[in-house]
């Protein structure tokens, strides 16, 4: 390949046009080289045909939610946020697992994915690498990149051509999804937070070459939208107008980085540190990609957890409703109009998925949780500011003003010096949004203050009725002036908007505050106002402007303004509310559009509102109850006159002076009956027949190769890495053979496996001892001592290591992904290394995988996985029976496997899980061992009784069959000489939730059968 020309014909020079928008010159870029005028954007924003859109976005990767039919239950709970879109990461490493396959179908196939966000009314952010980090294996590059000679993510071309078979697949299938072939994909980013680069790199850093071939390699596919960067820190790399190299455009179309500002230690969750809260964003920008968008293209979410951490409920405190309050409106006053919200739904590291450094779950900690359930209170907090952004078309004009910390003058805002305030000004318009929050942001108690604005009527000190405004520890609020509300010009509000609609006859606004907030709302109008639900408003007309003042509570106040009604909530009040889209029949279809104002009602229905249509005379509403609720619903249209709540009718009574509708939710709790585990009729083998004296490793890999393309020199007469022959997932396991001399002592070994890895050695049959692992050791060395040995005797080490994923690669240069597995050194004392000949296994057939329908990594090295034991129908019918809480009582590895029967009632989603109780030696220390929870045959769960923190692993519907048998097995490895045994091993469920939610049907489980070769 002539890399060289390739690269020099790379150019995406971007036509601009200019047009007076909002009373300023805005240069339109027409992104992707003028190829398409769908999506377009300027410095203000996105646009889709031709309208302006805040782009809300939520991070979901639907490898980890490996259920085709549940990918549309995520979409419409992001979409019942106010989300208007999703990002996505593709993992090469799933799809490309034998070097030149492509393999993307079944549960890897990419359209049922953009089926599900098309149906939702989702546009998608599309991130398919080749490098995506994502706390996923190798960061998503397959093992086999360990193989190649060149640095990965550079110019090498031996790493480039790697790159190829992938890239043109996978942008393939992403250009048939844009938005001009009617998809829902609106950008694509190439390569993920190339940023970071250490040590000598192929090529320099940042290397414009390079990245103009991963551009290259998209648009030759076809992908015409506009590319989007995400540098990992705000450094400008590849923005739109740099130069890198005067020959080479290597530029996105749209510039954005990521942040997490409260890092990812959720040991202490409480604790915010200080200096975290970016202050400079804005300035950074104009200085860095002034001609477009401020795009947070990925913003925390949640945090991820490590091996023996404290568990993804801590994350989610740690990032919980104060954190978003305080942090995304930051982001807001920063001028940020792209929000992608990293992770949003986060779901399971199921089958050897994640990298070393996490477990199987991948909760971090989001609004969804891994189980899909929305019980967390930042879910509900997300909805209230996403909902304001859908209804405040013009925040995406405005431009952002200095920040003042409050004085008692004019012109300061909050009068507080323990207040900043940050202006978001109008450009054209008259409306001006404020963000007000603690110049301290840590600070944990309330602060009073007056609110000075500047709005069409004048200089206003606010609240004019007397009283003062309360800002809470680690609260942040909108203050807004001159904000059109359907024509009706709300002059300033202290209160925070939620949503309004304009319907038929009426207008209606509503706003919320903390508890026991007092606040403030002037409507520019000379009729009275008119309370018609609650007490306690104080209103007063004052030259031309209606003044509303009142104390926040539970008890719902509605004012009326003439055709405007003013609803008054407490926030927890407004967390309950839901303004599902109607679907349109113009090119908008199911997509959120600010055009017009009937595509919407606004409703109060408990737990969720996924969506709202109209047939024939009734007004329909498709949701979820996990209790029995008051349903509101305000803005029904005037063609329908019943309503119907997952096809059932509601009985509804109309308010004489809203037009509000108002009935009841009926909800039902199931019976659940789930299997006692301990009861079942559990089957048993042994999982390690290699360490039997008759086992014949024949048919195993020999270790012969003398040399390596790993950057990690060997140590080893030949290479024992594992992805040097083909192995790169699971549980790994080496033989060595040699011949005594009779004096031997010592075995040393250093094995390595990434993080909480373990591993243990057998001399023939007899145990000689373990590494039994820490959350933070990726290798060790180990010193065993040996019994007496026979001199001109054979003997064989069986040793087996836990791979617990390959290492990332987020610092160009290193490459920490080709980190090898396997045995890294060893001595045999007596003996020079070359005395031991090697073989070793991984999963059956390394990179010519057998189970194609569960991808490339489930499986390992363990007998009963090569064997494919872990399936449906095993042949288990002359097996012992014994339990796994039974257990081994001696050190090695034990396979149970038992089956069941579910049948859980329809029309309810109920998350299922399987929980292992900690387990403890006799003398009160923490037992060692390791499990693998098999679920027809996907691997759906990693515990490490001694390391932790992982015991309750939830498993979908789907993988699970809710009304039909299902076949589970469990791996036992002992890692101490008196074996391990589980306690408490449970089946459990959360709360059913009655949902309109389809059915998920089984994903494909292929059964058992006598594999080929297997050995």
């Amino acid at each position: 390949m002539k890399l060289l020309s390739v690269l020099m014909n790379v150019f995406f020079v971007a036509n601009a046009a200019s047009m007076a928008v909002g009373g300023k010159q805005i240069l339109i870029e027409r992104g992707s080289d003028g190829l398409q005028n769908i999506v377009t954007y300027d410095e203000h924003s996105l646009m889709v045909y031709g309208e302006r859109l805040y782009v809300f976005s939520g991070e979901f990767h639907a490898y980890r939610l490996p259920v085709p039919d549940l990918w549309l239950d995520v979409f419409q709970k992001i979409k019942a946020l106010g989300f208007n879109c999703v990002s996505f990461y593709v993992d090469w490493a799933l799809l490309e697992g034998k070097p030149g396959t492509y393999a993307a179908d079944g549960i890897f196939a990419l359209e049922p994915f953009f089926d599900a966000a098309k149906q939702a009314g989702i546009y998608l952010i599309a991130r398919p690498g080749p490098y995506i980090n994502a706390e996923a294996s190798g960061g998503g590059f397959p093992g086999w990149l360990q193989r190649i000679k060149g640095q990965l993510r550079t110019r090498a071309p031996d790493f480039l051509a790697a790159t190829d078979n992938y890239m043109a697949n996978v942008g393939k299938a992403i250009a048939k999804a844009q938005i001009t072939n009617g998809g829902p994909v609106i950008l694509v980013q190439p390569e993920n937070e190339y940023t970071r680069a250490e040590g000598d790199v192929a090529g320099g850093f940042p290397d414009p070459m390079y990245f103009a071939y991963v551009k290259k390699q998209l648009r030759d596919t076809g992908i015409i939208v506009p590319l989007i960067s995400n540098d990992a820190s705000p450094r400008g790399i590849f923005a739109p107008g740099t130069t890198t190299n005067g020959t080479i455009e290597a530029n996105v179309d749209i510039y954005g980085h990521d942040s997490y500002p409260l890092g990812f230690n959720c040991a202490n969750p409480y604790t915010w540190p200080s200096g975290s809260l970016p202050t400079t964003w804005h300035a950074t920008h104009e200085a860095q990609s002034p001609s477009t968008l401020y795009s947070l293209v990925e913003f925390q979410g949640g945090a991820f957890d490590p091996w023996g951490g404290l568990g993804f409920d801590k994350c989610a405190v740690l990032t919980n409703m104060e954190f978003e309050r305080v942090f995304y409106k930051n982001d807001f006053a920063s001028g940020a109009t792209l929000l992608n919200i990293y992770m949003t739904y986060g779901g399971t590291n199921w089958g050897n998925l994640g990298h070393a450094g996490g477990y199987t779950s991948y909760d971090y900690g989001s609004s969804i949780g891994e189980n899909r359930e929305i019980n967390r209170e930042k879910y509900s907090e997300l909805k209230l500011e996403a909902n304001f952004l859908k209804v405040s078309p013009t925040f995406l004009t405005a431009s952002v003003g200095s920040s003042s910390v409050g004085k008692p003058t004019v012109g300061s805002y909050a009068d507080s010096s323990a207040l900043r305030t940050t202006p978001i000004l109008g450009n054209g318009f008259v409306t001006n949004f404020y963000i007000v929050r603690h110049a301290d942001y840590q600070q944990l108690t309330s602060t009073s203050y007056k609110m000075v604005f500047t709005t069409s009527q004048g200089t206003i000190t606010a609240p004019q009725l007397g009283g003062s405004l309360t800002l809470s520890g680690r609260d942040s609020k909108w203050h807004i002036s001159d904000y059109d509300v359907g024509g009706t010009n709300v002059l300033y509000t202290t209160a925070e908007i939620f949503t309004w609609k304009k319907f038929d006859k009426k207008t209606v606004l509503f706003v919320y505050g903390g508890p026991g907030e007092q606040h403030e709302l002037a409507i520019v109008s000379n009729r009275a106002p008119k309370q018609v639900e609650g007490s306690g408003v104080t209103s007063k007309v004052m030259n031309g402007t209606a003044v509303l003042g009142w104390l926040v509570s539970s008890t719902r106040q509605v004012v009326q303004i003439g055709d405007l009604y003013v609803y008054m909530l407490d926030r927890n009040t407004a967390y309950n509310l839901w303004v599902p889209d109607f679907v349109r029949t113009d090119k908008w279809g199911a997509y959120t559009s600010n055009i017009g104002n009937m595509s919407s009602v606004i409703v109060q229905a408990g737990y969720l509102a996924r969506k709202v249509y109209i047939n024939g005379p009734a007004l329909h509403l498709d949701g979820d109850l996990n209790a029995t609720v008051p349903v509101k619903v305000v803005g029904a249209p005037s063609s329908v006159r019943s309503l119907h709540f997952n096809g059932i009718k509601i009985d509804t009574k109309v308010d004489s002076v809203t037009g509000e509708w108002s009935g009841t939710l009926s909800y039902m709790a199931p019976a659940v009956n789930l299997p006692d585990l301990s009861s079942l009729d559990w089957k048993y083998t042994d999982n390690l027949p290699e360490i039997q004296a008759t086992y014949d490793d024949s048919k195993w890999t020999l270790a012969d190769k003398t040399t390596s393309n790993n950057p990690y020199a060997l140590r080893t007469p030949t290479s024992l890495f594992s992805s040097d022959y083909g192995y790169h997932t699971g549980v790994l396991i080496y033989r060595g053979h040699f011949v005594a001399s009779g004096n031997e002592s010592t075995f040393k070994i250093q094995t390595q496996g990434g993080g909480a890895f373990g591993s243990s050695v057998w001399l023939d049959s007899t145990y000689i001892g373990s590494w039994t692992g820490t959350d933070r050791n990726a290798d060790h060395n180990s010193t065993y001592t040996l019994p007496n040995l026979s001199a001109r005797k054979s003997y064989t080490f069986t040793v087996v290591i836990d791979n617990n994923g390959l290492d990332e690669n987020w610092y160009v240069g290193p490459d920490a992904m080709k980190a090898p597995r396997g045995i890294l050194a060893y001595d045999l004392s007596g003996h020079s290394q070359s005395a031991i000949s090697w073989k070793l296994t991984g999963n059956l057939g390394g990179e010519s995988y057998i189970d194609k329908v569960r991808g490339p990594l489930n499986e390992g090295g363990l007998y009963a996985e090569r064997q494919g034991f872990t399936q449906p129908y095993p042949p288990n019918h002359d097996w012992a029976s014994s339990s796994p809480l039974t257990g081994i009582q001696k050190a090695g590895v034990a396979f149970y496997q038992t089956s069941f029967r579910l049948d859980l009632p329809r029309n309810y989603d109920i998350p299922l899980s399987f929980t292992f109780g900690n387990s403890t030696t006799p003398n009160g220390g923490t037992s060692a061992f390791r499990v693998q929870l098999w679920v027809n045959g996907y691997q759906f769960g990693k515990y490490v009784n001694n390391i932790g923190p992982q015991s309750s692993f939830p498993v979908p519907q789907g993988i699970l069959n809710y009304r039909g048998m299902n076949w589970i097995a469990v791996e036992l490895w002992a890692q101490q000489s008196e074996g391990a045994k589980l306690t408490d091993f449970k089946m459990g469920h959360g709360t059913p939730v009655w949902t309109s939610m389809q059915e998920p049907r089984m994903v494909e489980r292929p059964a058992w059968g006598k594999r080929e070769g297997a050995y």
